[in-house]
């Protein structure tokens, strides 16, 4: 089952994280790129100090202890998002406004 799935994930170019088992480490915002046998490639970059590096692994299958891409990130912060006025009525975001205590 991890096969395909590591295999459907290649195929869709998403980033992923990958928990090595074997090494007890995550690599973060990686490409699984070839799939070959039992041995999984990925590209990843690192940065050190004053450089970036640029990584390509080969790990096998059966050290992948997991796998977790990103769904969605929304930025922090009290803000409110722009809302266009030409935006039909139905689909704009109006502000919330605290609901006021009624005891």
């Amino acid at each position: 089952m991890l096969h395909r799935k590591i295999y459907q994930l290649c195929c869709d170019g998403r980033e992923v994280c990958i928990f090595l088992r074997d090494q007890q480490r995550w690599i973060e915002r990686a490409h699984i790129v070839d799939i070959e046998g039992d041995l999984v490639t990925i590209r990843y970059e690192t940065d050190e100090e004053d450089e970036i590096c640029s990584w390509e692994e080969m790990v096998r299958l059966e050290s992948i202890g997991a796998v977790t891409q990103k769904l969605a990130s929304v930025t922090r912060g009290n803000f409110e998002p722009l809302v266009s006025d030409d935006c039909p009525e139905a689909e704009q975001i109006h502000p919330r406004f605290p609901e006021s205590n009624q005891d």
